[in-house]
């Protein structure tokens, strides 16, 4: 396991358990003491977790992690994920995407597709309409794909834009499909993200849309965050992984939403 999946790993497992122990976590991750100590610390200047006496406790921050972390986890379950979710978009189309590592996937597989690909002077293939910069920053140079950045300030974590200048936007755009990214899907309780102000622009850009998308690994289902983005009833379409619960995924279909596990 290289350092990157073994930082990942023991974020996870201190969202779990909410302490860990070194000598503990060395022997079920087959390295030494030595090298956990080494990764604890190293999460510990970053505020990710605090240190203790032979292991480590989870903080706040532990539960909304950087982007460069989320990126290492469920990875073949989120690429099959975007492949499928991107297979909703036409040609012409205005789509929306927030930020997150899935829907950084979905901007990916969107770019992909050679039949979205504007011709000549023609009008371009896509409009993307994102509060995400890193997806804006890999969508600027593809010529098919139009780009409108919603402004706002960006939070580090997510490199998402939120705030006044963002809802500003986009209160004078209409999206014909977003792809929403979350943190957390219960199907009684609705879509959720860990910070309110992300919560808040989601929810706009969920509210601007004509359809919504939710695209979400099972890690992620039956589960509630801190803030909510929307209720269930407002996402017409679930793309998960088939690891989801069955369970889960049957509930979101009783409340309406069309279920793709892939």
């Amino acid at each position: 396991m290289v350092r990157h999946e073994r930082l990942s790993t023991l974020l996870d497992m201190l969202g779990q358990r909410e302490k860990i122990d070194v000598e503990d976590v060395a022997a079920e991750l087959d390295v030494s003491a030595a090298t956990i100590r080494r990764d604890l610390d190293h999460l510990a200047e970053q505020q990710l977790l605090t240190r203790t006496r032979g292991g480590a406790v989870a903080n706040d921050l532990a539960y909304d992690l950087p982007l460069r972390y989320k990126t290492a986890r469920h990875v073949p379950e989120k690429q099959r994920i975007s492949t499928a979710a991107a297979a909703f978009a036409a040609k012409g189309m205005v789509v929306g995407l927030n930020g997150g590592t899935t829907t950084a996937g979905v901007a990916r597989a969107l770019a992909m597709r050679p039949d979205l690909s504007g011709r000549g002077g023609d009008a371009p293939g896509l409009t993307v309409v994102t509060n995400a910069l890193n997806i804006a920053h890999e969508l600027a140079v593809r010529p098919n794909v139009k780009i409108v950045v919603t402004g706002g300030v960006a939070r580090p974590q997510s490199f998402e834009l939120s705030g006044p200048l963002a809802t500003r936007v986009l209160s004078e755009l209409t999206i014909d499909l977003l792809f929403l990214g979350v943190d957390a899907f219960d199907p009684d309780a609705g879509a959720f993200a860990h910070h309110e102000g992300e919560a808040s622009i989601n929810r706009l850009m969920v509210e601007r849309a004509e359809r919504v998308v939710a695209v979400a690994d099972g890690s992620k289902l039956g589960r509630r965050a801190f803030a909510r983005i929307c209720e269930t009833t407002q996402v017409h379409a679930l793309v998960t992984d088939t690891d989801a619960d069955p369970d889960d995924l049957r509930a979101f279909e009783a409340a309406g939403v069309a279920v793709q596990a892939v």
